[in-house]
């Protein structure tokens, strides 16, 4: 589980194929000390497991293994080296539950559709995938490359406000009109919505 409070932007620094799916390689500003083999960090929102790992003088660099249909269903499938993606590593037990919990599942992709800058604030709309509508309530929670953030105007699109501190430490300050991001859901909406499904069918 994660909180969707971005911790760190990593790098990727290689890509190759891997199976029907591709191995990247990141380098961040997380100690090697602090990370074990086959820990997960959340990258662009996404749960992926670590599979090798190198200290670096400014801190580490490790490897994930992703599938086809991860690539398929996120934006992993377009990263490329040299691009910077939010890290988060995985919640521990004690530790502050800053944003919202996030499991690190991403449901599909978002299209930006507008971006507006304003003296102190930030708004983005997002176009997320028409099955996803139902999920997104205003006021409520949604993990956006694995940023938690708060919706406002939901309907079609929805929209959510960032202050300057998220858009300096996270990917969000280089996003623009057109970029495809990881959208996942408010986990308790997720099961509210099954649970519903079940009554309904019975």
């Amino acid at each position: 589980m994660f909180t969707g409070i971005i911790s760190d932007v990593g790098t990727i620094v290689a890509r190759e194929p891997f199976g029907d799916g591709a191995r990247l390689t990141i380098e961040t500003a997380y100690d090697a000390a602090s990370i074990a083999i086959g820990a997960s960090i959340a990258c662009a929102g996404c749960c992926l497991t670590v599979t090798t790992l190198e200290a670096l003088p400014s801190g580490s660099r490790f490897t994930v293994d992703v599938s086809s249909e991860s690539m398929d269903k996120t934006t992993i499938g377009t990263w490329a080296v040299g691009q910077a993606i939010n890290l988060e590593r995985s919640l521990k037990a004690g530790d502050e539950l800053g944003g919202h919990l996030v499991s690190g599942h991403v449901d599909g992709r978002a299209e930006i559709v507008d971006r507006a800058d304003e003296e102190g604030m930030t708004t983005f709309t997002f176009r997320p995938p028409v099955e996803l509508l139902p999920l997104i309530a205003h006021k409520g929670s949604v993990a956006l490359d694995g940023t938690s953030l708060t919706v406002i105007e939901p309907g079609t699109t929805f929209s959510v406000a960032m202050i300057p501190h998220t858009l300096a430490v996270t990917t969000w300050g280089d996003r623009q009109k057109g970029d495809r991001v990881n959208i996942e859901v408010d986990t308790i909406a997720r099961y509210v919505a099954r649970l519903v499904d079940a009554r309904t069918a019975a």
